[in-house]
């Protein structure tokens, strides 16, 4: 017996369509990266949250070009509470000292027991600034600067591509690192630690610079910087503990290592090692500001995971619940007849 079926349709011969955003898209991200150029040499790295966070809509704008403005809106909406926390966090900072004076000594006396075998008994920063800074600017100065410098691009650059691409893990990734931030800021006022260079500055070491921006110098970037060196001027100096550097770059690390072949972790895991190597090597903490600091990147991902399984499996059985069927009322006895006379 013969089956018919619908004829099908015949298959394009044209030339396949262009992917999304096509020619509009790379117009667009052009436009936008010319503009971020001439900001950056103008007025200097976006180093401030809200400011990186501008260009980041602007980069989502420029490549979703093709999206209604609901849509772009939607970003705003979503990103404004994170932007209005790292704000309140900036701020709040400076408030962290309470006018005591920052504990110090005991940071360097860790330093000397953890790496003291190897450094002389010296801490980590003099040892490091002994043996590589000079007067003159070299290849890792510049590499050292362009690293300290992506702790404010990274995170917040893979949060808006999570935004982009899955919200749901969107979501996932910015309650782990609000926790993480949250704890940090908690540690800053209960145990405010100074930096290597404080310490310096305060003749509790020997002379430490700070040296954290200085490569950008090397190609002419003088005002590059300004952004961040006004706010490293203006920011706390008791913030040391943890080293929320290396606890964000370890962060982004982690959150996407179950998603990358095995291969490549060692590459991923370069990126806090380089980030724990430059603030050292610059006098902005010690090793156990950083060790401290992945330790509180492990406790976000445990306490926000058993929050979130504890959240699910609640609302599961209240589900449950909700969907089994109450069961029916008993019907009333009938009343009995009157006995007979």
């Amino acid at each position: 017996m013969a089956v018919v079926t619908e004829p099908q349709p015949p298959a394009p011969s044209g030339p396949p369509a262009p992917a999304e955003g096509g020619r509009r898209r790379v117009i667009a991200m052009a436009i936008w990266g010319v503009a971020f150029v001439v900001c950056w040499l103008a007025i200097g790295l976006p180093t401030d949250p809200a400011y990186a966070f501008v260009w980041i809509w602007a980069g989502t704008i420029a490549w979703n070009s093709s999206r209604p403005w609901r849509s772009h809106l939607q970003f705003g909406r979503d990103w404004l509470p994170v932007v209005l926390l790292f704000v309140a966090y900036n701020l709040s900072r400076g408030f962290a000292d309470n006018g005591v004076t920052p504990h110090a000594l005991e940071l360097i006396v860790a330093d000397r027991f953890l790496v003291g075998w190897a450094t002389g008994g010296q801490v980590p920063t003099v040892w490091l600034q002994e043996h590589l800074y000079r007067p003159a600017v070299h290849w890792y100065d510049v590499l050292a600067s362009w690293v300290y410098f992506s702790h404010f691009v990274v995170a917040l650059t893979a949060a808006a591509v999570l935004w982009v691409r899955n919200r749901r893990r969107w979501g996932a990734y910015m309650r782990r690192w609000g926790f993480l931030c949250a704890s940090g800021l908690v540690t800053y006022f209960l145990y405010p630690a100074a930096p290597p260079w404080w310490a310096a500055q305060n003749g509790l070491l020997p002379e430490v610079a700070r040296i954290s921006t200085r490569g950008w110098k090397e190609f002419g970037m003088h005002g590059a910087g300004n952004v961040l060196n006004a706010g490293q001027i203006a920011s706390n100096p008791v913030a040391a503990m943890p080293s929320l550097h290396t606890a964000w770059a370890l962060f982004v690390v982690v959150f996407f290592m179950p998603t990358v072949r095995r291969r490549w972790w060692p590459l991923l895991l370069a990126y806090p090692l380089a980030m724990t190597f430059t603030l050292v090597y610059s006098g902005e903490h010690y090793i156990i500001d950083v060790l401290v600091g992945w330790a509180y990147v492990g406790m976000a991902f445990l306490v926000v995971g058993l929050a979130e399984r504890g959240w699910t499996a609640w609302r599961d059985r209240r589900r449950t619940v909700e969907a089994v069927p109450a069961p029916a009322a008993p019907a009333d006895d009938p009343a009995p007849e009157p006995a007979a006379r």
